[in-house]
């Protein structure tokens, strides 16, 4: 079986812990996530199986959407509920002024990534470097906040605690949000509570819970939960080739350009069944052409 599960991982496991049972689930190894959620988080997990592990790269690049509680009055070391409080400060701020400044993030902007994140620098992960008491310095990395729309706002003793939906771009870090939002009130913040509700086309109201999937190989109907893996791609423009064509593409010759706008294809099949990812390239005299970047389907 091939193709992509849209999961709802629950708070408390890890996104390898969800691999880890999607693997004894359909009896094979060849299964990766796109796009870690940390054990805290919950919310959608984009899960490939089989060849749809080979769009897993092309899946990290989609834009995210979160459900976030931010609490305001306390920052701490790992910029989320589960670290230590660095400090701790009244929340001074109205309910107008807390709003303003949160709209204030929305744009493209550069984000400096947590210490406490799987980014790696000269091969260690800075979370691993974390937990040794070793801070170093990030490079601030490109993101984007394309809305962020507060669905409350509340008083907990001198904290104020505030639900926000946020849509964002690909490798943006929410508790990093949250830490920058206090540290521009002036009372600290961190993160906590966070729901992933889009990956990409993925939605969590649409989601499969690990228990319902285990319901559905009880019923023999597994099959019934992955999706096709070129959904994935729908950002590509699709390109459709006869026989002859897709028999030169699989054996990596170039075919003759068609006219589309993204860097990067589908390929179908005349039967319209998905074969590969393409990508156009340019010969010696500069004659543009269509070559595969990645084969997905069956060979020919």
């Amino acid at each position: 079986m091939h193709g992509i599960l849209n999961i709802h991982k629950t708070t408390g496991m890890t996104s390898f812990d969800v691999v880890a049972k999607i693997r004894r689930l359909f009896n094979t190894k060849k299964v990766g996530h796109a796009g870690t959620l940390d054990p805290d988080a919950g919310g959608v997990l984009p899960v490939c199986v089989g060849k749809a592990t080979k769009v897993i790269e092309y899946m990290m690049e989609k834009d995210k959407a979160y459900r976030v509680g931010l609490m305001l009055g306390a920052a701490t070391d790992t910029q989320d509920a589960s670290g230590h409080v660095l400090y701790e400060n009244k929340v001074e701020s109205s309910f107008e002024s807390i709003e303003h400044t949160i709209k204030s993030f929305v744009g493209p902007m550069e984000q400096i990534p947590p210490m406490y994140s799987a980014i790696k620098v000269d091969g260690k992960k800075l979370y691993e470097l974390a937990r040794q008491g070793v801070e170093i310095e990030r490079k601030p990395r490109p993101v984007t906040f394309y809305g962020i729309d507060i669905l409350s706002m509340e008083n907990v003793g001198d904290k104020v605690r505030v639900i926000m939906d946020v849509n964002c771009s690909k490798g943006t870090y929410m508790r990093t949000l949250c830490h920058d939002i206090g540290e521009k009130l002036g009372c600290g913040g961190h993160m906590e509570s966070l729901v992933r509700t889009r990956s990409g086309p993925f939605l969590l109201k649409d989601a499969y819970t690990l228990e319902s999937l285990n319901e559905l190989k009880a019923k023999n109907r597994l099959e019934e939960a992955l999706l096709p893996m070129d959904q994935a791609l729908v950002q590509l423009d699709a390109v459709h080739v006869n026989d002859e064509e897709a028999k030169r593409l699989l054996n990596g010759l170039t075919i003759g350009l068609s006219d589309y706008k993204t860097e990067y294809v589908r390929i179908y099949g005349l039967e319209r069944q998905f074969l590969a990812i393409g990508k156009a390239v340019a010969d010696q005299n500069g004659a543009k052409g269509l070559k595969t970047h990645k084969w997905i389907g069956n060979e020919l």
